[in-house]
């Protein structure tokens, strides 16, 4: 059985998949699965992996279920101790998976680790912006308010960690195990960190570096903060019934961070008026950011208000 298992979800991603698919088989640790789902897309994502001939890759599809559903099915069908998480436009550092597995082997209380994450653009190259995130000492208000993992391409997660959150839903008439919430379009991921900071005793730690290359693609998916906002606020809602006194005592701040996080998302998009208004609403729930993060809190705020401001580049 391997000890890890790769979940990587594949739709429309005929430019980036061949990348993301190499950045795992080229990884220093060797003893893992990668299972590609075929989530129904349209492009030519599919015969660009049935090109790729490794003993550990095992492809399964299904109709279009959503990045949820895709990595839900991974989940199902894995054998590993190990999930690690790999969005098929993103890419890994090579020595990810060893330095992951020998700080899950070391820490046996540790259930979810994980590590920075550099952005980089359509072409693989750095935009200059990192996720530098907390790496110790993480309670569910430091999940809660600043997500220290960040994105789904960054943590290698214990089994039993996904296996204590799993809830039961039916779906065709079949009853399924879900780890993700396959009604979320938008923030599956928070959604799902939450859970297991709420629901379980496992530890969250970081290890140092940025280990996930992270793509930002104008226009994405991520990009509709409307949207985004929506979801973040449903997520928000689980959070008062799992635990209402974490959203009563920290609920403006993690609502602050979010909203600057969508702000600064619609400055790369060049939505003037939407990163402003994230801003606005941004310091409106929580000022006291501006004291906590003075530095990213103001350079966010004045690169909202140029973007409103500056005429956009023809």
């Amino acid at each position: 059985m391997p000890t890890v298992s790769v979940i990587m979800p594949i739709y429309n991603v005929e430019r980036y998949v061949e990348r993301s698919i190499r950045s795992v088989l080229n990884q220093t640790f060797k003893d893992f699965e990668l299972i590609l789902v075929d989530d129904g897309g349209s492009d030519d994502s599919m015969e660009i992996c049935r090109r790729i001939t490794d003993p550990r890759i095992r492809i399964f599809a299904q109709n279009n279920r959503g990045l949820a559903g895709a990595r839900n099915a991974g989940i199902r069908i894995a054998k590993g101790d190990y999930i690690a998480l790999l969005d098929s436009d993103d890419l890994w550092h090579p020595e990810k998976l060893e330095r992951h597995v020998a700080h899950l082997s070391l820490n046996p209380d540790i259930g979810i680790s994980y590590s920075g994450s550099a952005m980089i653009d359509e072409n693989d190259r750095p935009i200059g912006v990192s996720m530098r995130p907390r790496l110790h000492n993480i309670d569910r208000a430091h999940v809660f308010c600043r997500n220290p993992i960040g994105n789904g391409s960054a943590p290698v997660i214990r089994r039993q960690v996904l296996d204590a959150i799993a809830f039961s839903m039916v779906r065709d008439g079949q009853q399924e195990s879900w780890y993700f919430d396959e009604t979320f379009r938008y923030g599956e991921d928070i959604e799902c960190w939450m859970r297991m900071a709420c629901q379980t005793t496992w530890r969250f730690e970081g290890i140092p570096g940025d280990l996930t290359l992270y793509r930002i693609v104008s226009g994405g998916l991520s990009a509709n903060t409307e949207k985004m906002y929506e979801h973040w606020q449903r997520m928000y809602d689980k959070v008062v019934g799992m635990v209402p006194e974490l959203a009563a005592d920290h609920g403006h701040r993690a609502r602050g961070y979010q909203l600057r996080y969508y702000a600064r998302r619609s400055v790369r998009e060049r939505q003037g008026r939407a990163a402003l208004r994230n801003f606005m609403a941004a310091m409106k729930s929580h000022p006291l950011m501006v004291f906590e993060e003075p530095g990213k809190t103001v350079i966010t705020g004045l690169a909202a208000m140029a973007t409103v401001l500056l005429p956009k580049a023809a």
